[in-house]
């Protein structure tokens, strides 16, 4: 029994495993070659209660916490759909303009988000910087009551369906990380543009593309609290984004043994079930043995983030070990389907290719090692 999670937060497990199961698992598929998840669904989930649930209800979210969050992305991955970039709107650009907008700006852009009515997105990579936050080009120049923005991003989730993109620029190019600021960008405004859907190994229904600023002006009321702040900014929310890109990894672990478990017991090789070679046995009673230490630390990391104790060491180091976790674990899924593991149509083939990316995104394997390894 878990034990990181109130029964309050698997009431809503229900709810949110209903929705996922009727309007998003049967669809996955054609969004996969489209590369976008309709913004009709945007709206049912705004319906139905699955974005912003840990933003007050004063600004038209759930009133819940970061559990409700969780069982979000928890239920997501269960069936593996990747596409609905609904964490991130949620639980990193929503908290962002929680915490750093003022109220007119909160409830300006709050209320619609968690109606899906607008999609959210960050903006902080760029071509030829990936992990470098420090290093950011694209700038934000102050012209009266406007900022002049130039640059470009990349990488970025929801960028095509996005209407409000919390960009990471420089409003002071020689002042380091303390002439970083966070400003708002709203689709429609002349000079900002998006590049098409980019062509990923994985993830593919969920629209990725690149951002391009030319001159883009928006007004001074669209900076997120103070200038130049952005950098502590983003390095404050950095412990709970990582903890979600943790989150994921159990989840895929457990449906994917499970998936494997049924597949060996039902495919025949020599005469009899694969399950029943000792070495299939063996591998996945390893495979269960890694998937159960997955999960405890990952909850334990989540209770220690509901008790605000979780510090970025300790979330760095879930986010190494889970994902690296994962990655060897859905490898070694796939070699016990034979054949049959390299084909789309079987699961297992989808989150070997999703999987990969979770080693990259939200700081690399080796940042956190790197972040981990200062502490020793």
């Amino acid at each position: 029994m878990r034990t990181a999670l109130r029964e309050d937060h698997e009431q809503y497990r229900d709810q949110v495993r209903k929705f996922v199961e009727r309007e998003i698992a049967p669809h996955h598929h054609a969004w996969e070659k489209t590369g976008c998840v309709p913004r009709e669904t945007w709206l049912k989930a705004g319906r139905e209660g699955l974005l912003l649930p840990a933003i007050p209800e004063a600004y038209g979210g759930g009133g819940g916490d970061f559990g409700h969050s969780i069982v979000v992305i928890e239920e997501l991955m269960r069936v593996l759909a990747s596409g609905p970039g609904f964490p991130l709107h949620s639980d990193i650009v929503a908290p962002y303009l929680l915490a750093y907008g003022t109220e007119e700006q909160r409830l300006r852009w709050l209320p619609p988000m968690a109606r899906g009515e607008k999609v959210g997105a960050i903006a902080m990579t760029e071509p030829g910087i990936g992990s470098d936050l420090k290093a950011v080009r694209t700038t934000a120049r102050r012209d009266g009551d406007h900022y002049v923005i130039n640059g470009a991003k990349t990488f970025i989730t929801n960028g095509l369906n996005s209407d409000i993109v919390i960009v990471v620029c420089k409003t002071d190019p020689d002042a380091g990380t303390r002439g970083m600021s966070l400003i708002v960008v709203e689709a429609g405004t002349p000079g900002f543009t998006k590049g098409p859907l980019l062509e990923k190994i994985g993830l593919k229904a969920q629209d990725t593309c690149e951002l391009f600023f030319d001159d883009v002006r928006v007004p001074v009321g669209n900076l997120l609290s103070e200038e130049g702040k952005g950098f502590g900014y983003l390095m404050h929310q950095l412990a709970q984004e990582r903890l979600m890109i943790a989150v994921r990894s159990p989840m895929v672990m457990e449906a994917m043994l499970e998936e494997t478990i049924t597949y060996t017991k039902n495919r025949k090789a020599f005469g009899k079930p694969i399950f029943d070679h000792q070495n299939t046995r063996f591998k996945l009673a390893e495979l269960k043995a890694k998937t159960v230490a997955c999960r405890v630390f990952v909850d334990h990391c989540i209770s220690l983030h509901f008790e605000k104790k979780l510090d970025p060491d300790m979330a760095a180091m879930a986010k190494l070990y889970a994902t690296e976790a994962q990655g060897q674990a859905v490898d070694e899924m796939l070699q016990l389907h034979g054949g049959y593991g390299f084909m789309r149509e079987y699961p297992i083939a989808r989150a070997y290719v999703d999987s990969r990316v979770q080693r990259i995104y939200g700081g690399t394997s080796e940042i956190m090692k790197e972040i981990i390894s200062r502490g020793l």
